[in-house]
């Protein structure tokens, strides 16, 4: 081996060979197609050939097989092949995701941060299609998209087993290879297995003809069809209504734009057509003219904002996808709520940092019921933008809940509910958030924030104990009316990504939160309106730092119903080894020094509140929850609810998130969810998870139907095989073990039958969930 300063020189050496090669390549690329032209695309292209349809043939198969990976910000090389211009734009080596970023970075929303192909070139972004010569042969040639596909077609990989480790790398953090068409030619020669679908089987002939075919025409494509005459309507109805303009009207639609701009909102008469609530500076019967910040309440930049419903083209995927029905009964509610009602607003509030990212001080003037209802109307909506708001992925942020835990209100109509202004008024200071310090906010900002959560929580255990309330009991919870099942939800946690479930899954979660108005609107803005996934590191840090104090709140609320004696020995289990900076946070006596109000026959209380609580929002129960409201045998149920109760060693050794596709006699097939709580002995550290795991702890959670984004592993069997399945799951016991389950069982990554079973579980998921089916992320399949 030559010595280090040889090797040096060598690798120098290698960078200045291999930039001079792109140089060449590009050149004479050039010379044989033109020089690119980015405004190429800006106008839909005329095909050159006869073309399959964009919308009918080429956008499913990109569905298929191209977005499980390639959508949201964690798309490799900013690729995001979710809408049209999407593959317009191109890619970008620049992670969205910068675990070191010391300042925050610019943007690039699509849609929002630019509008043009030329404007992506300039910040940063690499094309994929031809942008030379309009030709056939230019098309293929000059296309990184099409050699990629090709270089598949060449190279399908194995057929059977794991992928080679020294070959493919899955994991998140690994280094991209982003390579422009002037490099495609050394990327083949390096890395001829990396073709697309990267690390899955190739494309059907079929599918991969029609893809060639359609690049070879220019890529054409034509603009979607209007939504239907019944549609178009209603949006322009829902936009006067959030148009109006008295100063009322105008703080009410500010409040609802900036709880309902991440979700896609659709209506009944055409419920796959979707939409986003966006800020426009023209009204409504006008062009949308976009208003672009990174936060909702950023200044407009306009005297008059106006909120428009913009027709969303892109495809549901369901690490983001949070669906929301505009309807007759929703705008109704809304009306009696808000645009009704007798509100005196003399004047607007302002959109400086200290009074936009506090939501107390920006919407006074709405009454605090009108407000909490809004956000309970669907609370699964309001929770999930916790998880999916702003970003796809964000372990920093989630490490910050348990696995497995429960969400349960205060009703609006409880006296707790009551006194919410008196204390909001009284402490109004002490509720700031840290998206006031904007995106680059120093580390230490947090410490701060601590200390007002302090006086708060002071002050409103001075509310709670001076006033004239009744013990807390169950009473006081929201019991969705009688009819909403988003009352009660779960919350399950997959390492960086998180699921809401309507309803109380499970007998005994690993913790519960009690949420009121204030908690539930920091929370919102804490984590949704005020997050920017580009803000840098000591941003996300004091974000999620800031969630502990809110987490903490959530689950002494719920403690309140324990009878005083038992709380901290419920609260010292949750947080064995708590660090030293929450010691303040985790003192029940402290919290709420009252006795509860609810009798307790058991030793066994937080067992026991757990079955009340349950019982009592039973009414509202979501059936799929209930193995036997969907259709399996008894034996069936039997089985899987066999396979819910493991727990300990042999739970540590599946993944966290399992799809089990169990095929029926007559070929149809059912498919469960299967998730593994991790237990840990506290979540109120940053670091070192791992040192916090507790394995013989865990348990599995068996749900009916699709939870979650990201499965880890796709079994597959006939359904007379579950005994078998289940046997094999309760006697882990080793690595062998799980290789074994996995040979039996496991569609892996190389088998040839993936494409058809994946095909299938989105097809089941449509049938069974067609208002919240969407496309999963095989990006954290595992390769064993």
């Amino acid at each position: 081996m030559p010595p280090k300063p040889m090797r040096a020189v060598f690798g120098l050496a290698l960078l200045v060979l291999a930039g001079c090669t792109t140089v060449v390549a590009k050149v004479q690329l050039d010379y044989e197609l033109g020089r690119p032209d980015p405004a190429r695309y800006d106008a839909p292209p005329a095909p050159l050939a006869p073309a399959p349809d964009y919308w009918q043939q080429v956008r499913p198969i990109l569905d298929r097989r191209c977005v499980s990976c390639h959508a949201c910000y964690d798309a490799p090389c900013q690729l995001k092949l979710t809408r049209y211009d999407g593959l317009t734009r191109g890619a970008n080596p620049d992670p969205v995701y910068a675990g070191t970023r010391l300042l925050a970075a610019s943007p690039t929303r699509l849609g929002f941060d630019a509008h043009s192909t030329v404007e992506w070139r300039a910040k940063g972004f690499h094309p994929v299609l031809n942008e030379r010569a309009a030709t056939p042969m230019a098309n293929r040639d000059a296309s990184v998209l099409y050699r990629i596909l090709a270089l598949k077609q060449q190279h399908p990989g194995p057929t059977a087993g794991a992928l080679p480790d020294e070959r493919f790398d899955f994991a998140l953090d690994r280094s991209q290879s982003c390579a422009k068409v002037e490099s495609m030619d050394s990327f083949v020669a390096e890395h001829p297995e990396w073709g697309m679908p990267y690390g899955l089987p190739a494309l059907s002939q079929q599918d991969h003809d029609i893809l060639a075919r359609w690049i070879e025409a220019g890529a054409p494509y034509t603009p979607r069809p209007a939504p239907l005459a019944a549609v178009q309507a209603s949006v322009a109805e829902w936009e006067r209504l959030l148009n109006g303009d008295t100063l009322r009207d105008q703080l009410a639609a500010r409040y609802i734009y900036e709880h309902w701009y991440v979700g896609q909102l659709y209506f009944d008469e055409q419920p796959d057509y979707r939409f986003e609530l966006v800020r426009s500076r023209t009204p409504p019967g006008q062009p949308i003219d976009v208003i672009a910040t990174r936060r909702p309440y950023d200044p407009p930049g306009v005297e008059r904002v106006y909120y428009r419903l913009r027709p969303l083209e892109e495809t549901l995927v369901a690490k983001t996808h949070m669906p929301l029905a505009l309807d007759p009964a929703r705008m109704g509610r809304l009306r009696k709520w808000f645009f009704d009602a007798p509100i005196a607003v003399a004047q607007l509030p302002d959109y400086s940092p200290r009074t936009a990212t506090n939501p107390f001080a920006a919407f006074r003037a709405l009454p605090v019921d009108a407000r909490y209802r809004l956000m309970l109307d669907d609370a699964q909506f309001t929770l999930t933008g916790f998880m999916k708001g702003p970003v796809c992925r964000g372990q920093v942020a989630l490490n910050v809940i348990t696995d497995h835990f429960w969400v349960l209100f205060y009703s609006p109509e409880s006296e707790a509910n009551h006194q919410i202004q008196g204390l909001l008024d009284a402490t109004q200071p002490n509720l700031r958030l840290p998206a006031e310090d904007d995106s680059s906010t120093g580390i230490l900002a947090w410490r701060r924030y601590a200390q007002a959560e302090k006086a708060y929580l002071r002050t409103k255990a001075d509310f709670m104990a001076r006033g004239a309330r009744l013990p807390p009991r169950l009473a006081e919870l929201w019991n969705g009316d009688g009819h909403n099942p988003t009352a009660g939800l779960t919350v399950f946690r997959h390492f960086d990504s998180a699921s809401v479930v309507r309803g109380l899954a499970g007998e005994r979660p690993q913790t519960a939160m009690l949420l009121g108005y204030p908690l539930l609107e920091r929370m919102h803005y804490l984590l949704v309106a005020g997050f920017d996934v580009y803000g840098n590191t000591s941003h996300q840090l004091a974000t999620r730092l800031y969630m502990d104090f809110l987490r903490m709140e959530g689950e002494e609320n719920f403690l309140t119903l324990l009878p005083l004696k038992d709380r901290q020995k419920v609260l010292d289990h949750w947080y064995r080894g708590r660090p030293e900076r929450i010691r303040d946070f985790a003192d029940a006596a402290t919290y709420y020094p009252g006795e509860t109000g609810m009798r307790y026959r058991s030793a066994d209380t937080l067992g026991e509140l757990y079955r009340n609580v349950a019982q009592y929002l039973r009414p509202v129960r979501e059936k799929q929850i209930d193995l036997v409201a969907n259709g399996f045998n008894a034996e069936q149920r039997a089985q899987l609810r066999a396979l819910d109760k493991v727990t300990g060693r042999p739970a540590s050794l599946l993944p966290e998130h399992s799809l089990v596709v169990l095929t029926n006699p007559d070929g149809s097939i059912h498919v469960v969810s299967v998730l593994r709580n991790s237990a840990h002995s506290n979540v109120a550290e940053l670091f070192r998870e791992d040192t916090r795991r507790l394995p013989d702890e865990d348990s599995l959670s068996v749900l009916d139907g699709i939870v979650g984004a990201y499965p880890n592993t796709i079994f597959q069997l006939d359904a007379d095989e579950l005994p078998r399945f289940v046997r094999a799951v309760q006697t882990l016991a080793g690595d062998a073990d799980v290789q074994r389950l996995t040979q039996r069982f496991a569609i892996r990554r190389t088998d040839s039958r993936f494409w058809a079973v994946s095909d299938a579980i989105h097809a089941h998921w449509r049938q069974i969930a067609p208002r919240e089916a969407a496309i999963l992320d095989y990006s954290r399949l595992e390769n064993r």
